[in-house]
């Protein structure tokens, strides 16, 4: 950490990280990686091997407001040839996304959220790279929910909801947006319908809604409905932010149900 010398900060991580004699992870909130832009595209140009954990993503920060919200980070990252882009959802994922970070060549980025999220993963659960968990499922699945950090969980909130009225539906944990587990998504897709519902706490703009589009496109049955964040937010407590863009369980509930009513 450098403080507000995000540019330096990258600069030195990546100087650290020449000649593979370092083990090198810098950090600060994921907007003020934006900063460091240049240093990063550089760094994948010059095929550093560096580490990066943005912090503080999206809505769910709340009071602290938009100008500390990390909304095009996942777009920014998504876009660098070498990169492996993490976005963990419980601690356990957590440190995984780390240790796999750790021995993964290339820039490698970890999006972290905020709010204090309930763990879902045993201890003892594995985590690979470019491979989804399939956090719930059943034999009758309508839809297929894909949510990742604070959206994940507003997902599994909407799929214990829906299920009290008779509605399954399968939710996924991507694990990693780069590179996307296509095969799992195809699979459960097709196994609701060609139902897809994306939810995150980004733009819509090249972020997780996105990257399943691209995953799925030359997949004609499946159609995506996404929903993201979708002008410049405000400050608020978390709760009211996810309810006010859409991506809370209530409305991940309402586009469910709107999924298999058409």
């Amino acid at each position: 950490e450098c403080f507000i010398a995000e540019q330096n900060m990258v600069s030195v991580g990546m100087g650290c990280a020449t000649r593979d004699r370092n083990v090198v992870f810098v950090s600060t909130f994921a907007a003020f990686l934006s900063r460091a832009y240049d240093q990063i595209r550089m760094g994948a140009i010059s095929q550093s091997n560096i580490n990066l954990c943005g912090s503080h993503c999206g809505v769910s920060i709340g009071e602290d407001g938009p100008s500390q919200m990390a909304l095009e980070d996942l777009a920014m990252f998504r876009a660098i040839p070498t990169c492996t882009v993490f976005y963990p959802s419980d601690a356990v994922s957590t440190e995984h996304a780390v240790e796999l970070a750790a021995n993964t060549k290339g820039i490698c980025f970890i999006r972290t959220s905020r709010p204090e999220t309930p763990v879902i993963y045993s201890s003892d659960e594995k985590f690979e790279i470019g491979v989804a968990k399939v956090v719930r499922s059943s034999e009758s699945d309508r839809v297929t929910v894909i949510g990742a950090g604070v959206t994940l969980h507003e997902s599994l909130k909407a799929a214990d909801e829906l299920a009290k009225a008779g509605i399954n539906i399968r939710v996924i944990d991507p694990f990693t947006i780069k590179p996307l587990d296509a095969a799992t998504i195809i699979s459960s897709a097709v196994a609701t319908g060609g139902r897809i519902i994306t939810v995150e706490d980004h733009y819509r703009e090249g972020g997780l809604g996105e990257a399943v589009s691209a995953a799925v496109a030359e997949e004609p049955s499946i159609i995506v409905k996404r929903l993201a964040v979708t002008h410049v937010p405000r400050s608020g407590k978390p709760v009211e932010l996810l309810d006010m863009f859409e991506i809370s369980a209530t409305h991940i509930m309402n586009a469910v149900k709107a999924a298999f009513a058409n």
